[in-house]
């Protein structure tokens, strides 16, 4: 990969480590996916902290990505294609497509780990 001005990245990794409140090891997440990368972590992070999901279930959730483009994606064969028709009524342009992530995460909770593993791909949690 050639550097310089005017060069983008050829990856958006970002494994990410989350603390909380008081400073401790929240939540270990990361993805391949390229450019979806960034949507992938963002969308477990919110779905785990925020909406209480465990991280195997945030993990498992269907896609529904928009980066600023002229579409937004949704995840083929899973519940975000219902989210279409209400999209379009907003004027989105909708592009159904299949992804490729590979989330895998740990969540730290009090005297335990719990592992999340992206079932689109050929990743296990396995613990004892």
């Amino acid at each position: 990969m050639s550097t310089g001005p005017g060069k983008r990245p050829r990856s958006s990794m970002s494994p990410t480590l989350v603390f909380g409140p008081d400073g401790g090891l929240r939540l270990v997440i990361g993805s391949p996916g390229g450019t979806n990368i960034i949507s992938y972590v963002a969308k477990t992070i919110v779905t785990v902290l925020d909406w209480g999901m465990d991280v195997q279930s945030a993990i498992a959730l269907p896609h529904v990505i928009n980066r600023n483009r002229k579409a937004t994606e949704l995840e083929r064969d899973t519940a975000a294609v219902a989210l279409r028709a209400p999209l379009e009524a907003l004027g989105h342009r909708i592009k159904i497509r299949r992804f490729t992530s590979g989330l895998q995460g740990i969540e730290v909770l009090p005297g335990r780990l719990v592992g999340g593993a992206d079932p689109r791909r050929e990743g296990v949690v396995m613990g004892d």
